[in-house]
């Protein structure tokens, strides 16, 4: 694991847990789902390509989506 792989997943990590706490705290159905699939990404063993892609979807979900 290199040291970039491993700060994509510090940093998406981190988002993950800022969105959980937000959706909770919030009651925001979308913040809360996004950061537990972005919580649970990483462990399908994607392509890194495609698990930033997906990560920056997830990202960006709760700005596009408001319920």
């Amino acid at each position: 694991m290199s040291t970039s792989t491993l700060l994509i997943y510090i940093f998406f990590g981190s988002a993950a847990l800022a969105y959980i706490m937000y959706g909770k705290s919030q009651r925001k159905a979308v913040a809360l789902l996004s950061g537990i699939g972005l919580a649970v990404l990483p462990y399908f063993g994607l392509d890194m390509w495609l698990m930033i892609l997906l990560s920056l979807l997830m990202l960006s979900l709760p700005f596009f989506i408001c319920i």
